[in-house]
């Protein structure tokens, strides 16, 4: 079919680039590979894939210099918000902080379910590229408060009338919260309205979101205007 969403793979190991492309195109997907991170950038801007799948560890460029590279406030490319899926070898809790602070939206440790991996990609297309979602947004009018404006229909963040840097899922979550003014969701509710999938208990990419959200629209972190921590339970969006 000529509308398949196309996805990039990105992992110098045959093997498991093999596995992921069998099962991506059993659900229909349109997979590109590459095994290095030359060739993933310059994949990226030749066929700009709806999704990449991206390995930490490759030959030249990494994995977190090319997610730091299409996240960066001078990229203006198309591909600049591709939703991405990191995927890595090593375990350490710093490597999944670190891929969520260059704005990756998910992180799979290797090795990995096939059938889990498939789910997440699925939960990020659904969350980005369905015509429902764009409908959705395109009909839905600005948030507006005080010097914050949150465009859905653009998908854009302005402070003080400039357009901040922010990922897909940043927004996501910074436009569910202040759709829902007051109201405290747990950690557990924002991962199923944002991520659309169970993380089998592990929060932290909520914390680091969020935590990446008060950065950017707060102007002192520490002490912030707009979302909230309730102790105990999770977090709200409310103009204090």
């Amino acid at each position: 079919m000529s509308n398949k969403a196309k996805i990039l793979v990105v992992d110098d190991e045959l093997t498991v680039r093999r596995i992921i492309c069998q099962y991506l195109e059993k659900q229909g997907y349109e997979v590109i590979e590459a095994d290095n991170g030359g060739t993933a950038l310059q994949l990226l801007h030749q066929v700009e894939p709806d999704l990449m799948i991206l390995d930490i560890m490759l030959p030249g460029i990494d994995g977190f210099t090319i997610t730091r590279s299409l996240r960066s406030p001078v990229e203006s490319s198309t591909v600049a918000n591709i939703p991405i899926i990191m995927l890595t070898a090593r375990t350490d809790e710093s490597d999944r902080i670190t891929g969520f602070e260059l704005g990756t939206d998910d992180y799979v440790t290797k090795p990995f379910s096939p059938r889990e991996l498939v789910m997440r990609v699925k939960a990020l297309l659904r969350r980005t590229n369905t015509p429902d979602t764009q409908k959705t947004i395109t009909a839905s009018e600005p948030l507006v408060f005080e010097d914050l404006k949150i465009d859905p229909s653009r998908r854009i963040v302005e402070k003080h009338g400039e357009a901040l840097v922010i990922t897909h899922k940043e927004f996501e979550l910074l436009y569910f919260l202040a759709s829902h003014p007051s109201l405290v969701f747990t950690r557990t509710q924002l991962l199923d309205q944002i991520w659309g999938y169970d993380f089998y208990g592990d929060d932290s990419n909520v914390t680091v979101h969020i935590h990446r959200l008060r950065e950017k629209i707060e102007d002192d972190p520490a002490q912030p205007k707009y979302v909230h921590t309730v102790w105990g339970v999770g977090y709200k969006f409310e103009l204090i």
